[in-house]
C-alpha cells in the first residue's frame, strides 16, 4: 500500500530535508516516527528537497507499507512520534502508480522579508530581513524578465546535482503586507540554491544597487558569478507541489494562513 503524506516543518533545528549520517535532517526525523509507529523500516520519497533552515507548509511525501491504517491514524499516529517543529497535515491513501516527485507538475516557494531598519527579533529564522527599502515596481520589472523557460545557471549552486539547468519559471507573485514582503515562486522545477540566489538579485535591484534590466545580463552570462550572493535561508518556506486533480492530492494546508 502507497502512503502519500502532507508535511510541515520548522526548519531551522535541522540538516535540511535529505537522510544524514547525524540524524539532523527532517527526513530522518519522519522516518523514525514511522518506524516508531508501525514497527516496521519505512523510507520515504520526498517532492522537493529543502536546504539547511528552510521551511515547509506542505512537504508531499509518499513510502510503501504493509501496515493498514486509517487515514486519521496515520496522522496522528506519526504526530505522536514527531518533533513539535514536524507535523504530518494530511495523509491519503494513493495508488502505486502515484510518485510525489514524478507527478508533480509544479513546485511552489514563498519568501517572506522583513524591511525594517532594525533586524528581527520574536521572528528570528522564520523571515529574512533587508534594512533598506525596496522599490516593489523595480523588483515587480525585474522578476518578469525570469518567467518564461529559460537556462537558469546564473542562479544554480555549484553542487546542484539537476541534469539540466533550463526551467519554467511559471509565475512570480510579489506583495506587501506592512514592513512584510511576501514573494511566492512556481516553476515546473528548480535548481539547487536557485530560489535563494534569485532573491539576492531581487533585493539588489529593490535596493537600488542594480537596475531591473541587470537580470536580464545575469541570466544570459550563464555563470553563477554574474548574480548576486546567495540570500539566507531564513524567511524561505517550501509550499509545495501541485498535481493533477486524479491524484486527490490536497493543494495547501492551513499553515498557508500562518504567513504574513
Amino acid at each position: 500500500m502507497r502512503v502519500a503524506m502532507g508535511i510541515s516543518y520548522h526548519g531551522q533545528a535541522y540538516q535540511g530535508w535529505q537522510s544524514q549520517s547525524s540524524g539532523q535532517t527532517v527526513q530522518d526525523k519522519l522516518e523514525l516516527a514511522l518506524g516508531k509507529f508501525t514497527n516496521e523500516r519505512v523510507s520515504t520519497l520526498c517532492a522537493g528537497r529543502t536546504d539547511a533552515g528552510v521551511h515547509a507548509l506542505m512537504q508531499v511525501v509518499h513510502f510503501d507499507t504493509n501496515k493498514d491504517r486509517s487515514i486519521f491514524a496515520w496522522i496522528r499516529g506519526t504526530n505522536a512520534y514527531l518533533p513539535r517543529d514536524i507535523a504530518v497535515q494530511w495523509a491519503v491513501l494513493a495508488g502505486d502508480a502515484f510518485h510525489c516527485r514524478a507527478c508533480a507538475t509544479s513546485r511552489r516557494y514563498a519568501y517572506v522579508l522583513l524591511d525594517s531598519p532594525v533586524r528581527p527579533s520574536i521572528e528570528i529564522g522564520r523571515i529574512g530581513w533587508t534594512f533598506r527599502p525596496l522599490n516593489q515596481a523595480n523588483m515587480r520589472q525585474a522578476a518578469d524578465m525570469l518567467l518564461g523557460e529559460h537556462d537558469f545557471t546564473s542562479f544554480r549552486a555549484a553542487e546542484c546535482q539537476a541534469l539540466s539547468p533550463v526551467k519554467t519559471m511559471l509565475d512570480i507573485q510579489i506583495s506587501r503586507n506592512g514592513a512584510y514582503w511576501r514573494i511566492e515562486f512556481e516553476a515546473n522545477a528548480f535548481l539547487h540554491h536557485m530560489i535563494r540566489n534569485i532573491m539576492g538579485c531581487l533585493v539588489q535591484v529593490g535596493i537600488g544597487k542594480k537596475p531591473p534590466e541587470w537580470i536580464q545580463q545575469v541570466l544570459a552570462a550563464r555563470d553563477r558569478r554574474a548574480a548576486a550572493p546567495t540570500f539566507s535561508p531564513d524567511g524561505l518556506y517550501f509550499l509545495g507541489p501541485r498535481y493533477p486533480a486524479q491524484w486527490n492530492i490536497p493543494d495547501r494546508t492551513p499553515a498557508f494562513d500562518s504567513l504574513p
